[in-house]
């Protein structure tokens, strides 16, 4: 069974930083074809594609909020994946999740194209 687990949200001050990770297991096939990501959901808003790296290639790809503070990584086999974020504000905050699966190129920012998730780890910014 694939399993994400995620881990390293909490509460932190405006324009401070945290990193996320997320350990995967599971995956039969070579540990490059499948692409990670991190998701985001807000109360009251829809869930936000955050940063992904595409199955097949080690190509970042960040939603408009986050570019420039936010950035993505992962081990090489792709079986820890992180998320380093700068530069936190108050609309950072929201439930984080990280998802893979076999998506490639810029999809992989759309979450409809995950069937494998983490279970959320909250990030609260606070002004």
């Amino acid at each position: 069974d694939v399993q994400l687990q995620a881990s390293g949200g909490g509460l932190v001050q405006a324009g401070g930083s945290l990193r996320l990770s997320c350990v995967i297991s599971g995956f039969a096939d070579a540990f490059e074809d499948y692409a990670i990501g991190w998701f985001r959901l807000a109360p009251g808003k829809e869930r936000e594609g955050v940063s992904c790296i595409s199955s097949s290639d080690d190509t970042p790809y960040y939603g408009d909020s986050v570019k420039g503070r936010f950035t993505i990584s992962s081990n090489s086999a792709r079986t820890t994946m992180y998320l380093q974020m700068n530069r936190l504000t108050p609309d950072d905050t929201a439930v984080y999740y990280c998802a893979a699966d076999y998506v490639f190129g810029a999809r992989c920012l759309n979450h409809t194209r995950y069937d494998y998730w983490g279970q959320g780890t909250q990030v609260t910014v606070s002004s």
